[in-house]
């Protein structure tokens, strides 16, 4: 297990000049942290009108010692980038995942975010585990050709699975919607509440996704 930091930028007049003024020490930090292999995943999230909404950390092997000593370390915490934070456990699954784009940070959007919260009635465990062999199997071969950079699971406390959070090869929401929309998990009924956003990729030297044993 680990955690993913979903920090949030504020909607204000001022967020895009506080972002610029740290985002150089930011990069400092994220690439250390990737160097030394605890940091797997970093990315900014980006809202409709093309305006920062926050960024996306995930950190697959740290625990919550880990992750709030990155915190402490981290610009947009400390600076005011992000008017708010959340830490949550998380997992990447384990998929046949391509190799991280890795070269100089495109001017367009090359991917979308989906952070996906599940039902929180008492058949959503089942709703879920009904339709997990299926949703597995879909995004297996999605991951193997690229089309799926990473996915995993937000969990409890206790390790059960609440929703998910994927980063899929699509330059625009509407494409990432109707992407998912032929999910299990949304025709199943297992993501009640979605959110999207679109981002691209820094040139980061990140340790190689988790794979199947």
């Amino acid at each position: 297990m680990g955690y993913v930091v979903l920090g949030w930028d504020g909607e204000d007049e001022q967020a895009a000049g506080r972002r610029a003024a740290v985002r150089s020490k930011h990069l400092e930090v994220i690439t250390r942290w990737a160097e030394a292999g605890r940091l797997n995943l970093a990315v900014p999230l980006f809202r409709a009108d093309g305006s920062v909404a926050g960024s996306i950390m995930i950190f697959d092997g740290e625990d919550e010692v880990g992750t709030r000593e990155y915190l402490l370390e981290e610009p947009f915490a400390r600076e005011g980038v992000w008017l708010s934070y959340q830490m949550r456990p998380y997992r990447i699954a384990p998929l046949d995942y391509q190799p991280l784009p890795f070269g100089p940070m495109p001017s367009q959007m090359t991917h979308s975010v989906v952070i996906a919260e599940d039902g929180t009635d008492a058949e959503a465990p089942s709703r879920r585990a009904a339709v997990r062999g299926a949703h597995i199997e879909r995004v297996g071969g999605l991951a193997a050709d690229g089309t799926l950079a990473c996915g995993g699971a937000l969990l409890g406390l206790k390790g059960e699975m609440l929703g998910s959070i994927a980063i899929t090869k699509h330059p625009t929401e509407e494409e990432a919607r109707a992407f998912w929309a032929e999910d299990p998990y949304v025709t199943g009924g297992v993501w009640q509440k979605m959110q999207f956003f679109t981002t691209r990729f820094a040139a980061l030297p990140y340790k190689p996704l988790p794979r199947p044993e």
